[in-house]
């Protein structure tokens, strides 16, 4: 037997304007109010500031009363109390190449693709897993000296300078 869809009742609907925040239909929000989108378009972040309204799903428009608790609402934040995104650190920067530098590597040429690696199924690159050739813009090439990860910040400035 098929099982009918279950209604909304009156009980789980929340007024409009109870729920907290102000909701604005989708076409009709103040400029000053964007989503986070919005915000990572113009390269700012909310600043620890939550959101200060909703924006209603396009459904919403039809039931003006009621609040809209679709999951294709959105979050509204202020522009005005946004904040520039934060810039990373040599050493986040570092951690991050690091980081990609090992979803990268083969293990067995020690190439460096532009991609990451299915280095969990395979365990290492096409070409050394099957024979398929590589692209030669896809890779670097290993370098002859050998890299080793400092053990101070001092060596550290000092490998990012060049300096010995």
């Amino acid at each position: 037997m098929r099982q009918s869809r279950r209604k909304c009742s009156a009980d789980t609907r929340i007024l409009r304007g109870a729920g907290g925040l102000p909701e604005y239909d989708r076409g009709a929000c103040p400029d000053h109010l964007v989503t986070r989108r919005q915000l990572r378009d113009r390269d700012v972040s909310p600043g620890g500031h939550g959101p200060v309204a909703v924006l209603r799903c396009k459904r919403c428009p039809y039931t003006p009363q009621w609040s809209c608790t679709h999951p294709g609402r959105a979050w509204l934040y202020d522009i005005d109390l946004a904040q520039p995104k934060r810039v990373p650190t040599l050493a986040q920067e570092w951690a991050l190449d690091c980081a990609m530098a090992a979803r990268q590597t083969c293990p067995q040429c020690m190439r460096r693709y532009t991609f990451c690696l299915p280095l969990k199924s395979i365990g290492r690159c096409l070409e050394c897993h099957e024979g398929t050739p590589a692209d030669p813009d896809s890779y670097v090439a290993p370098q002859a000296s050998t890299f080793s990860i400092p053990d101070s910040s001092q060596e550290f400035a000092a490998a990012l300078s060049g300096s010995p």
